[in-house]
């Protein structure tokens, strides 16, 4: 039953997706937050079937750790999941992304009129410029910043190390950051063709007051808390 569901749900995708994206091409002479509702459009869809069709639900824990202004998100990144339920859980967000991405035929383009931080992994140091540059401006406009610290998916039990782009936006913008934890992983894994149902649990953890911090200081304290809640919530992948 979940090979059918999954074929039936990349079958959704080959469908909506192509014509989405050259809705979202035609978005472009609008401003960034009217763009931002028309082109999630897509994710609100998707989301219905992942939801009723593949069967993966989601609970919400920490919404009350909000703050009250945009700020950076540091979270766990275990699949394309969550990719788009942030989307849903959090204000107006923008993505930290490999440039890469913006070339993929169809959803590369479509991407490109988002709000979005695009960033060449090969430029060293001058990749954290690019993050403070882009970042900044769109903290400004309202959008809160998402960055996945650990650089790709991780399968769920496995840590990668958790670079610094996300905490030195927060210290050089004085925002707070937000951590996130979750374990999307478990019913969506990276590359899999087959998704099982399940309840994904996302947990937001108390904001980080990054003033008077270095962006090395805010790292590790949030990798602190996500990994910690991680065990916490999720024992059995950490026996």
């Amino acid at each position: 039953m979940n090979v059918l569901r999954s074929a039936l749900f990349a079958l959704v995708l080959v469908v909506v997706t192509p014509p989405f994206a050259l809705f979202a091409f035609l978005t472009f002479p609008f401003k960034p937050h009217t763009r931002y509702r028309l082109i999630t459009t897509w994710t609100d869809i998707t989301l219905w079937f992942v939801r009723h069709l593949l069967g993966i639900r989601y609970q919400v824990l920490g919404r009350e750790n909000l703050p009250d202004r945009a700020s950076v998100i540091l979270s766990k990144h275990q699949s394309a999941w969550e990719t788009m339920a942030l989307q849903h859980i959090f204000p107006p967000v923008a993505f930290v992304l490999k440039r890469e991405l913006l070339k993929v035929p169809f959803f590369g383009w479509g991407l490109a009129q988002m709000p979005i931080i695009s960033i060449d992994r090969s430029a060293g140091k001058g990749a954290l410029a690019q993050v403070e540059e882009q970042g900044r401006a769109l903290l400004e406009h309202g959008f809160w910043v998402v960055v996945f610290p650990e650089g790709t998916r991780v399968a769920p039990g496995a840590k990668r190390r958790y670079k610094v782009g996300g905490a030195f936006l927060a210290t050089r913008t004085d925002v707070p950051v937000v951590p996130v934890a979750h374990n999307a992983g478990e019913f969506w894994r990276r590359n899999a063709l087959v998704k099982r149902p399940g309840e994904v649990t996302v947990s937001i953890g108390p904001p980080i007051d990054t003033a008077g911090l270095t962006p090395e200081q805010v790292n590790e304290r949030a990798q602190a808390w996500i990994e910690a809640e991680m065990h916490r919530l999720f024992p059995h992948h950490y026996q």
